[in-house]
């Protein structure tokens, strides 16, 4: 999360609603820059659902992550529409919009009010957000029908390995697949990125490699990912 000062005058600013009392079919109207061209963009909806967890950005950026409880809507979301408030029928912000679903049409996602709330009051007490552990690595997670067909493991596909991250100083190398992280098996069901975001900057973390035919054990020491 980032804060941004803006020097300006005479601006208006939102009101913060609640979003613990929200309902699934409620009304809500979503605010943006679509595609990052079309500013001021207004899209109009409903809550599809509530207490989603997803996994925000791709494995390709290099860094994702694990996003739980936040709100699905069918209103119109698109790259650049993140940041931009998702408000109900009384104009008060109920939402950040953060996600949308890649292959699908209306599927979007939004971070609830009272989470950015508790996320400024922390920064407000300490003068920083909670950090995030950083592996550094960008990678594709292996289906159980494609590793089956390659004769390889399940495990997270390591394309790419950011200079100077905690991956390369572990020694991790592209090609290599990750099977195992801190003792957790990584397939469809459990990501790099789900057993990453369950750890802490500091954190030593033990690693399961396949590369070559062979399995390679390495111990890995998570930073802190900065924006």
């Amino acid at each position: 999360m980032i804060l941004i000062k803006i020097d300006a005058q005479g601006l208006t600013p939102v009101e913060l609603g609640v979003s613990d009392n929200l309902k699934v079919g409620q009304f809500v109207i979503a605010i943006g820059t679509a595609l990052g061209e079309f500013r001021h963009t207004v899209t109009t909806g409903v809550i599809s659902g509530l207490g989603r967890g997803i996994t925000a950005g791709t494995s390709f950026e290099g860094y994702v992550e694990r996003l739980d409880d936040v709100i699905q809507t069918d209103a119109a979301i698109n790259p650049g529409n993140s940041g931009g408030p998702l408000l109900n029928s009384a104009g008060q912000v109920i939402g950040v919009n953060v996600a949308v679903a890649s292959g699908a049409q209306n599927v979007g996602f939004a971070l609830p009010i009272n989470v950015v709330k508790e996320a400024l009051d922390q920064f407000k007490t300490t003068g920083k957000f909670a950090s995030k552990p950083y592996l550094g690595v960008e990678y594709q997670m292996i289906p159980k029908d494609t590793a089956i067909l390659n004769n390889v493991p399940q495990g997270a596909y390591v394309v790419n390995v950011v200079e100077s991250s905690p991956a390369e100083k572990a020694g991790i190398t592209p090609e290599d697949i990750i099977t195992k992280m801190a003792g957790e098996e990584l397939n469809e069901e459990k990501s790099l990125a789900d057993v990453i975001v369950s750890k802490e900057p500091g954190e030593v973390v033990e690693l399961e490699i396949w590369r070559n035919g062979e399995t390679l054990k390495l111990s890995a020491t998570l930073s802190e990912f900065s924006e």
